[in-house]
């Protein structure tokens, strides 16, 4: 038996659980936030992934016998061991849809229920949502650094084991690429799926020029050759061109294009550019590949790079220039006998001061250029969207205040689960790929620029501020009575 199938949980998840059955605590009503603390790539925002296995696994949790049994070998309480046993996930889950937009210290998924349900889940929750979101975040700036290029994604080979592949593969798919050459993926999440040319087919023939005319005859107009196993310029470009005369013309077919895995890509593609041309194929696109991700990509393509595709691989699939997800899970408010009480950790690290209360965020869009001005987090019972004018203000700098109107504020935090049960419907994976689209061309450019991009706004109300400082003056004055 597998227990990692069964359930997935860090052990602290279990111990938890149990104490919170023994101390009385279990069916205590809590409200926890994810939220996020730094964006990936000191970029200025990321893109909200992996709701949809999120939803997946929360509807399916339960406790086999012989993962119970597992459990009591490991001493856990026939307590705990008779909860699991019944157990029925009753928790209501909010979120933002795949594809959104998010910022550093706004709830992205919010749950509320008993305090063993919240905690029992932690791990799924952030482990499925931490991933797709550092993916399709990287994604995204690869694909906006191609400038309307075609983005493939084939990072499996370097991919962090099968399960981040294929989850990769969709999360890089909402992101903005165009494809994956995972054939598992196009299976599993309907990505779609491109062939790809080795250097190994290359090898296997006689010559370079046999093995295009043979590759060609098996794939026709949808081959694309790899070029510089030998010598790209004097033998690769040359050999395709060849090639395409030999198979294709003959045919009415047009070859899709050539690879350029290794060199002078900015130089080679110039070169290659030329002489396809020349030989009368002007419509055969070029292709980068061998390590890339954005920064290489801009900087190509401003050395006036003659590239009309891109093969990304690691530098994708691991998000290796920024390898970390810093999503966290933390309690913001309890709730015992209908009395709410919002709960607060206080650091000496500023930042890492949590926001109390059970929230709402509302994301406030300017109804003359449809730009999206700043995203505010009220109370449960505040609601922005009869406004017509709102001050914004700097929940860190309060001096810092700005007076917006001619806006429309929407909620941004839909409702997944309802006592357990999953009351959302999943867009397609091609819906939430254009919404991502959509949603990001609402960005001002001084938000989504690579350099030093502008902080965009996520603002508290009044009332929301004034409970946060009460509590942090609170907490401050019960540690200055115990000293």
């Amino acid at each position: 038996m597998n227990f990692v199938k069964s359930f997935f949980a860090d052990y602290n998840c279990f111990t938890t659980a149990e104490g919170l059955l023994s101390s009385g605590m279990a069916d205590v009503t809590v409200t926890y936030d994810m939220f996020f603390r730094e964006i990936p790539d000191n970029g200025g925002f990321a893109i909200m992934a992996g709701l949809e296995q999120l939803i997946s696994q929360l509807s399916t949790i339960s406790f086999s016998e012989d993962t119970l049994e597992m459990l009591t070998k490991d001493g856990f309480s026939e307590k705990l061991i008779d909860y699991l046993r019944n157990f029925k996930f009753s928790c209501d889950v909010f979120a933002m849809p795949e594809g959104t937009p998010v910022f550093p210290n706004e709830p992205i998924v919010k749950v509320k229920g008993p305090a063993i349900q919240a905690q029992l889940i932690e791990t799924i929750l952030l482990n499925t949502i931490n991933h797709q979101t550092l993916i399709a975040t990287k994604a995204n700036r690869v694909v906006r650094a191609a400038s309307g290029r075609r983005v493939i994604e084939m990072g499996a080979r370097r991919a962090h084991g099968k399960d981040a592949a294929i989850d990769g593969a969709r999360a890089a798919y909402i992101g903005g690429v165009n494809a994956t050459t995972l054939y598992s993926a196009n299976k599993e999440y309907s990505v779609p799926v491109c062939e790809m040319m080795g250097h190994g087919w290359v090898q296997l023939f006689d010559s370079e020029l046999e093995a295009f005319k043979a590759y060609l005859s098996e794939h026709g107009d949808e081959g694309t050759l790899v070029v510089d196993t030998y010598d790209t310029l004097d033998s690769g470009v040359k050999n395709a061109v060849e090639a395409f005369n030999s198979v294709l013309v003959p045919k009415g077919l047009r070859p899709a294009g050539i690879i350029i895995d290794s060199g002078d890509m900015t130089y080679l593609s110039k070169r290659a550019r030329r002489c396809l041309d020349e030989a009368g194929f002007p419509d055969c696109d070029i292709y980068a590949s061998n390590s890339l991700d954005e920064t290489l990509i801009k900087d190509m393509l401003n050395q006036g790079a003659k590239i009309d595709g891109f093969i990304i691989g690691e530098k994708l699939i691991t998000s290796s220039s920024s390898p970390v997800f810093d999503g966290v899970y933390k309690l913001a408010q309890t709730e015992r006998n209908g009395v709410k009480s919002p709960a607060i950790m206080v650091s000496d690290n500023v930042h890492k001061i949590t926001t109390p209360c059970s929230k709402r965020v509302w994301r406030l869009f300017d109804m003359e250029s449809g730009k999206a001005v700043a995203d505010v987090l009220t109370l449960d019972d505040e609601d922005l969207s009869n406004e017509k004018t709102y001050s914004l203000f700097d929940p860190d700098f309060t001096w810092k205040r700005k007076t917006v109107d001619n806006f429309v504020a929407r909620e941004m935090l839909v409702k997944i689960f309802d006592n357990g049960v999953c009351v959302y419907s999943n867009p397609s994976l091609e819906e939430i790929r254009e919404y991502c689209t959509e949603q990001v061309s609402t960005l001002w450019e001084e938000v989504t620029r690579f350099e030093n991009p502008h902080k965009y706004y996520v603002d508290f109300s009044g009332k929301l501020w004034g409970v946060k400082q009460a509590l942090i003056e609170k907490v401050i004055k019960a540690g200055e009575e115990v000293q």
